[in-house]
C-alpha cells in the first residue's frame, strides 16, 4: 500500500496516477501529493531519501541533498543574526556534493526514481539548461533513458559530466526555453515517450521541496522569510506546499515562511504581473525579445506556473509574499559579493535571488532578527572544474517547427539508437 495519495488541489478528487496529470474537470489546477504520515520524520537512507516526504517506495541510486548551515559572512555584511543558506552545488570543503552543481538534481532524482516505479519507458525533458544537465547526469547514473530538448541560445551555459555527455540532447536553432517545452510534447507523441510533465509533475515539485525538508531538519523550525530565483516556479511551489505539511505537522512553527521570489529585469512576467495585482500575465511582458536582454535565460519561462489553481499567485497570496525584478548590474554584483563573504562562486539565477535578499533589507522589509532561508539554487561550477573534466554539448539541431513526422524520420533512430 502506498504511502500517499494524489489530490486535486481545487475540488479535492483523489486521483489514481502518480505521475504528472490534471484533474479530469479541474483543467487549470494542480495536483499535490497528501502523505499518510502527518508528523516528518527521517529514516537511516542516506542522502535526499531519508525523507518520509517523497513519491517513492524505494531508491536505486544515491542522491545527496543540500546543504544547509547558518551564515557568518554575507549575514554578518547585510546586518542579519538568523540568515541560513541552502546551498546547492559542488562545494567539497562544505560537503556539498552535487555533480551538475544546480538543486535541479533533487528534482531529477525523484522524478526519475518515481518514473521507475510507475514502469515508464523514458522521459522526454525540456530545459534552459540546468534541468538538462541534472537530467542527463542521473539518467545516466540510474539507467533510465532519457531525452533533453533545449534552446540553442542556451548551449554556451551548458556542460555535461563524462558519463552524461551521449544523452540524446536536442537543441532548438529558432527557439527559447518556452519553445522547446512545445518541442518535448511533439518529441513525446511522436515517439510514445512520456513528456515528463514540468510543474505538473508531483514528484518534480516534492524533489525540489527537499530544499525546505532539509533545512527544517537542520533548523529545528521553518523560517520566516523565504528567498528563491524563480523562472517556472516549480521550486516556490514546492516549498509552499512542503511548508503546508509542516504545519499540519504542528512541532515547527504555525506561520507558513513569507515567500520572496525575484526575477530577472527585463524579462520579468510574474513581477509585473503581481506588481499590478493581477492573476493574469500580460502579453506584453512574455515577447521573446526580452529573454535576449538578461544575464539568467535558465530563469526565461513564458510558461510560468503562475495563474493556475495551486501556482504562484496562490502561494504569495497565502504566504504573504513578495516579488522582486532585479537588474542585470544587481545580479553580477550579488555574486560578487556572495564569494566574496562565504567563499563559493554562484550562479547568475542564485544571484537573482541575493540581490532580491538585499533589496528586502534596503526597504525595511525583512528585520534583522527574522529566521531568513536563502536558496542558492546553484553554485560552485568554478570549484567543480578544478576538479572535474567537463564537456561540451553536442546536440542535434532541428527548428521549432519540426513536425511528428520529421521527428520519427530524423530522430528515431538517432534516439532508439543512443
Amino acid at each position: 500500500m502506498s504511502h500517499f495519495s494524489i489530490r486535486c488541489r481545487n475540488c479535492g478528487k483523489e486521483l489514481k496516477e502518480v505521475h504528472c496529470a490534471f484533474c479530469g474537470h479541474c483543467k487549470d489546477a494542480l495536483l499535490v501529493t497528501d502523505y499518510k504520515d502527518r508528523l516528518f520524520t527521517e529514516t537511516k537512507a542516506e542522502g535526499v531519501w531519508r525523507f518520509n516526504w517523497l513519491p517513492v517506495h524505494t531508491h536505486k541510486f544515491y542522491q545527496s541533498g543540500p546543504v544547509v548551515y547558518k551564515s557568518r559572512g554575507i549575514s554578518e555584511r547585510l546586518g542579519l543574526e538568523n540568515l541560513y543558506i541552502a546551498f546547492n552545488g559542488y562545494w567539497p570543503e562544505m560537503e556539498a556534493s552535487l555533480q551538475t552543481c544546480t538543486f535541479k538534481e533533487f528534482e531529477a532524482a525523484v522524478v526519475l526514481q518515481n518514473a521507475m516505479e510507475n514502469r515508464m519507458n523514458g522521459l522526454i525533458v525540456a530545459s534552459a539548461g540546468n534541468t538538462a544537465r541534472a537530467f542527463s547526469h542521473l539518467s545516466s547514473i540510474s539507467g533510465f533513458p532519457v531525452v533533453i530538448v533545449v534552446p540553442h541560445m542556451c548551449l554556451i551555459d551548458m556542460w555535461y559530466l563524462e558519463g552524461s555527455s551521449i544523452i540524446p540532447t536536442i537543441a532548438l536553432a529558432d527557439g527559447d526555453y518556452s519553445d522547446s517545452i512545445d518541442v518535448a510534447r511533439t518529441i513525446s507523441l511522436a515517439l510514445e515517450i512520456p513528456f515528463e510533465g514540468g510543474v505538473k509533475n508531483i514528484a518534480k515539485r516534492d524533489g525540489l521541496g527537499v530544499v525546505l525538508l532539509e533545512a527544517v531538519s537542520k533548523m529545528g523550525r521553518l523560517p520566516e522569510h523565504y528567498f528563491q530565483a524563480v523562472g517556472s516556479g516549480t521550486g516556490a511551489i514546492a516549498v509552499w506546499e512542503m511548508a503546508e505539511r509542516f504545519l499540519k505537522d504542528g512541532r515547527f512553527g504555525d506561520r507558513l515562511p513569507a515567500l520572496h521570489l525575484a526575477q530577472n529585469l527585463p524579462f520579468a512576467p510574474m513581477v509585473k504581473a503581481w506588481q499590478k495585482g493581477s492573476r493574469e500575465l500580460f502579453l506584453e511582458d512574455l515577447r521573446p525579445e526580452l529573454i535576449g536582454l538578461i544575464t539568467t535565460r535558465v530563469l526565461s519561462n513564458r510558461y510560468p506556473a503562475y495563474s493556475v489553481k495551486g501556482g504562484v499567485y496562490d502561494a504569495l497570496i497565502d504566504t504573504g509574499g513578495r516579488m522582486y525584478g532585479v537588474r542585470n548590474e544587481d545580479v553580477y554584483s550579488a555574486m560578487d559579493l556572495f564569494k566574496e563573504t562565504e567563499g563559493i562562486d554562484i550562479v547568475p539565477a542564485a544571484g537573482v535571488a541575493v540581490a532580491a535578499l538585499v533589496n528586502s533589507i534596503n526597504d525595511g522589509i525583512v528585520q534583522k532578527d527574522d529566521t531568513i532561508l536563502l536558496n542558492i539554487t546553484g553554485g560552485g561550477e568554478e570549484r567543480l572544474k578544478m576538479d572535474v573534466m567537463t564537456y561540451e554539448v553536442k546536440p542535434i539541431v532541428v527548428s521549432k517547427n519540426i513536425s511528428e513526422k520529421e521527428i520519427e524520420t530524423l530522430l528515431c533512430h538517432t534516439l532508439k539508437k543512443s
